[in-house]
């Protein structure tokens, strides 16, 4: 494929494709804030199927229909560097550090509600049982939290400062994101692989 018909989506059209595919997901999330207000273990029984779903969707999809349904709405797709479709092994990739993170501290988080009970888990306002989970979590809660934060920023930094505007993960993975049809300039150019003589 040319790679000159690409174009690059910026910091503007992808962060649009976060905010819609958080509002495509907004049902799963009131899910969990119902289940955890309602139930001390919700997280527990609510780990492997949301696990299950971050892969379906974050993955599957993106192998798939070459992006998440948010990336998609906003007009936008993922690609491997030289414009060809991405496979599983991309489309994991691309996802794999978010998923560790997410992963490990889920799992984390519920040593805290192994050890508090019902009774104290229940008194607790949704802002003092943070606080509660926190001080109850193991000791590598900390520098897991600062090291997914340090990550975030660092996506970001990458993300502003290259030419095809490509985070961290786009580099781990060898993908890029672009607008899923060409400029129209490129679009009426003939390909010059394509051209006899």
């Amino acid at each position: 494929m040319n790679t000159d018909s690409l174009r690059y989506a910026g910091f503007g059209p992808r962060l649009a494709s976060l905010l819609l595919d958080f509002f495509v997901t907004l049902p799963l999330g009131a899910l969990a804030l119902w289940g955890t207000s309602s139930f001390r273990l919700f997280d527990l029984y609510f780990l492997i199927p949301i696990t299950l779903f971050e892969l379906f969707y974050y993955v599957y999809l993106v192998r798939r229909y070459g992006g998440t349904p948010g990336k998609l709405l906003a007009g936008i797709v993922i690609r491997k560097v030289d414009g060809t479709p991405v496979g599983y092994r991309e489309a994991f990739l691309r996802f794999s550090v978010t998923f560790v993170f997410s992963l490990l501290t889920s799992m984390t988080l519920l040593f805290p509600l192994l050890q508090m009970t019902d009774a104290e888990y229940f008194s607790l306002s949704f802002m003092e049982r943070g606080k509660r989970m926190i001080e109850l979590a193991p000791l590598w809660y900390t520098p897991l939290n600062w090291a997914q934060t340090v990550w975030f920023w660092s996506e970001l930094i990458v993300l502003l400062t290259n030419k095809k505007r490509r985070a961290l993960h786009d580099f781990i993975a060898g993908t890029v994101v672009v607008y899923a049809s060409p400029s129209p300039e490129t679009a009426l150019k003939p390909d010059p692989a394509l051209q006899g003589g």
